[in-house]
């Protein structure tokens, strides 16, 4: 069963429920009400009747008369007794023993008594006269209250059927529309799929659950948009850069193969293929780094960041550690330079380019200087090598890509990279100085706090 339904359902079923107590209260009130007032209407007629008969001698003729045109309309059914000391009928002219001497004692002693007696209602009253100690008793049937509340109970359950389909209708109705955006949703989800997980879900301002939800939800896609990002891009490095190392080793294998040589040219080809396993060892290693820098990114959790403090620690620790200078100047008006950054990150950047400027420039001292343009943060570092050729300063933030073979020195092409998507990940970027042919000048711009 659909949510709706089950919501339409349920309401109907609590509003039906508390319908139905209302109107059983209602219709047992007005049987209660009818009951008693019919046990007053013989009440009084038991009073009239001891007026009439046991009394008659003290009133006048015209008084008399008036109280029997007034209060002695036939009831339905109606009996009336007067017994008297002896428990003997009398007065009225028909002296059948209607009820019995148990019921005639029950009078005396309780004075007055009220009872059902199947469709029929009974009271009786003691009464005490100059003429000796009465018992009245009346019956009737309340045949005219039946008949009100016979049609009482046909109108409450017409009430009750049409009141119960209109709250059903009703309850559907608010139902699909409550639930609406919840259908809404449901159609931008069955949208999503391996070709378009950018796509988000509509968000509104209200604060429903459907709409915390959708939030929930366009959050969770983002973590695996992140995560399907890693996977084809971890995919795609792979088969690239393992392609080159794989195919030489199978090529020399099967060179070696194809006839006989000697030991010296098998051990040529042995060399050739640890060389080349060296390498694909190092393309792995630089693979999973990768893929480790990239869940760090993911899960980096960014807070106020002072730069000169940071620079400051990273020219102690080089100096401490490889005995490298970096000559900083800071340039700055401000006395507390804050960035929305990730410390531990934003010193991988900074670790991964100094130490580029030392490898490049043969370890000779590389300038770093903290200046302000516009509202950023501008961090330029300067190393004394010879340069990025202009064809291949967009090449060297792509993965793998390496110029340390060239200067005898050995790199997976991985930290350019890493240090770019970090750097992307403080909404700044970084670049490098394009007119200058004899130093590598990179330049960090990252938006002020």
């Amino acid at each position: 069963m659909k949510i709706k339904d089950r919501i339409a359902l349920y309401f109907t079923l609590i509003s039906t429920s508390m319908l139905f107590a209302v109107l059983c209260v209602v219709y047992f009130t007005f049987m209660k009400f009818l009951e008693a007032d019919f046990f007053e209407r013989l009440t009084d007629r038991t009073m009239v009747t001891a007026k009439l008969y046991l009394e008659a001698d003290e009133i006048s003729r015209d008084a008399l008369n008036d109280v029997r045109h007034k209060y002695l309309q036939k009831l339905n059914g109606e009996v009336t007794r007067i017994y008297d000391y002896k428990n003997r009928a009398t007065f009225i002219g028909d002296t059948t023993q209607y009820w019995t001497k148990a019921t005639i004692d029950q009078v005396r002693k309780r004075k007055q008594i009220k009872y059902t007696d199947g469709e029929r209602q009974v009271v009786g009253i003691y009464y005490k006269d100059n003429q000796g100690d009465f018992v009245i008793l009346a019956s009737a049937s309340d045949q005219g209250s039946h008949n009100r509340l016979t049609k009482l109970l046909r109108i409450m359950i017409f009430v009750f059927i049409i009141i119960s389909l209109v709250v059903l209708i009703l309850s559907r109705w608010i139902a699909e529309k409550m639930l609406k955006p919840l259908k809404k949703f449901m159609l931008e989800v069955k949208q999503i799929g391996s070709e378009n997980m950018e796509f988000r879900v509509e968000e509104t301002d209200t604060k429903d659950e459907i709409n915390l939800i959708a939030k929930s939800f366009n959050h969770l896609m983002n973590e695996l948009e992140q995560a399907f990002i890693l996977q084809k891009t971890f995919v795609a490095n792979a088969s690239h850069e393992l392609r080159t190392p794989v195919t030489r080793i199978m090529m020399a294998t099967e060179l070696a193969l194809s006839k006989n040589r000697d030991a010296e040219a098998y051990q040529k080809v042995i060399y050739s293929i640890l060389d080349d396993a060296e390498k694909m060892d190092h393309i792995i290693t630089g693979l999973l780094t990768l893929a480790r820098m990239d869940m760090e990114l993911l899960n980096a959790q960014l807070s106020p960041i002072r730069l000169d403090q940071l620079l400051f620690k990273i020219q102690a620790e080089w100096k401490q550690r490889k005995n490298l200078t970096i000559e900083f100047v800071n340039d700055l008006s401000e006395a507390h330079p804050q960035v929305l950054a990730n410390e531990i990150l934003l010193q991988i950047v900074l670790d991964n380019i100094f130490s580029n400027a030392f490898k490049f420039s043969n370890q000779q001292n590389v300038g770093c200087k903290l200046t302000q343009s516009d509202e950023n943060f501008v961090i330029e570092i300067i190393d004394q090598g010879p340069g990025i050729p202009l064809m291949e300063q967009e090449e060297v933030f792509k993965p793998f890509y390496t110029r340390s073979a060239a200067v005898g020195q050995k790199g997976e092409g991985m930290g350019l990279y890493m240090a770019q998507k970090i750097i992307t990940l403080f909404k700044g970027k970084i670049e490098i100085f394009a007119s200058n042919e004899y130093k590598s000048v990179f330049i960090i711009s990252i938006p002020q706090l």
